[in-house]
């Protein structure tokens, strides 16, 4: 469980996030929602420790995040998985290495056991006879799957990402997602996904969480978006045409009742 504490983080004069508080449960998709702008990536970066608050706490398991020191911290961020919005592969490294990587930062594995975790790993996220080939040679969504397999290599206990499906077609987007939701389930991980992508946050929304202008304007589960009475959350959920198909299905079904 990862919770935020009433946190605020200021850029000078602008506050970005404003009294944030929510709880992040273990083995649930937790899906953060919003307009680019409104705090979403300062949140996770606040919760990672990329960023420090101006108030507030962020708390991972009953330990207190934000009063560690760098050492205390790096502690911590050995049990996190981190997918960033371009995967973040290492262009200068193969596949075995990319995923490598956190083994090599973090572990005193022999190289056969590396090898062992890389190959259990890639195979996990479906992929198989990948390990020499370049990011290059690589398709959109084959980057991802490496970008979870070496997110997955420390065998995390929290799992952050950012925009996982950044770029992709929606089949592939698809795949990533109940990739991500079998993983979380599977390893009982604290899985947080920054999303624009409304299919997402209607197939695994456990929790949803949208933030407006630096607040919390709503929180609940992908079914209650549908019946939410927030003007924000409406505004931003049906403004996609994805979202205007399910919103004149969902008044279909009312008027049927």
């Amino acid at each position: 469980m990862i919770e935020v504490k009433d946190v605020t983080v200021c850029f000078g004069e602008k506050t970005v996030l404003d009294h944030v508080s929510t709880t992040f449960d273990r083995g649930k998709t937790n899906l953060v929602i919003g307009r680019s702008g409104s705090g979403k990536t300062v949140l996770l970066k606040s919760i990672i420790g990329l960023v420090d608050v101006t108030d507030g706490e962020v708390v991972y398991d009953s330990v207190i995040f934000t009063k560690l020191n760098f050492m205390e911290k790096k502690d911590i961020r050995k049990e996190i998985g981190m997918i960033f919005q371009g995967s973040a592969l290492f262009d200068s490294l193969n596949v075995e290495k990319n995923v490598m990587f956190p083994l090599d930062m973090f572990t005193n594995m022999t190289i056969g056991e590396k090898r062992d975790r890389v190959n259990f790993c890639l195979q996990r996220v479906n992929l198989d006879q990948v390990n020499k080939l370049s990011p290059s040679e690589l398709s959109g969504g084959m980057k991802k799957r490496v970008a979870i397999a070496r997110a997955i290599a420390l065998n995390p206990k929290y799992l952050l990402c950012d925009e996982p499906n950044s770029g992709l077609d929606p089949q592939t987007s698809i795949v990533i997602d109940n990739l991500i939701r079998e993983i979380t389930e599977e390893y009982n991980m604290t899985t947080i996904i920054n999303t624009h992508d409304m299919n997402s946050v209607l197939e695994i929304g456990d929790k949803v969480t949208f933030i407006y202008e630096g607040r919390i304007e709503w929180e609940g589960t992908k079914n209650d978006i549908l019946h939410s009475h927030n003007k924000y959350l409406d505004d931003f959920v049906f403004a996609s045409e994805l979202g205007k198909k399910i919103k004149a299905s969902a008044v279909k079904m009312k008027r049927d009742e």
